[in-house]
């Protein structure tokens, strides 16, 4: 019984996955944007990815800038739900 509880109370100790989970933001330059709805559609697309907290998207520049959890998405599904969308986008480089 008094393993039971010593073990019980070790895996309580324990973080859960999401704890070790961070706040990213990132750049995307974004290809083929060229009217006034293309950052809208652009936006929603990458609002839909699970774990994304906020996307803003711009024509002049063409970027978008992603603000997400890093343990339900990555930057690779941010850009392939860019170019799903029908506009590639790559990182930019951080400053």
């Amino acid at each position: 019984m008094a393993r039971v509880f010593w073990l019980s109370l070790a895996l309580f100790a324990l973080p859960a996955p999401h704890a070790l989970a961070e706040q990213r933001t990132v750049q995307l330059d974004v290809k083929g944007m060229n009217c006034a709805t293309c950052p809208l559609t652009v936006r929603l697309a990458l609002k839909k990815v699970a774990g994304v907290i906020d996307a803003k998207v711009t024509l002049e520049p063409p970027l978008a800038v992603v603000t997400y959890d890093d343990a339900k998405t990555s930057d690779a599904q941010l850009m392939r739900a860019t170019a799903n969308a029908g506009y590639p986008s790559t990182l930019r480089p951080s400053p």
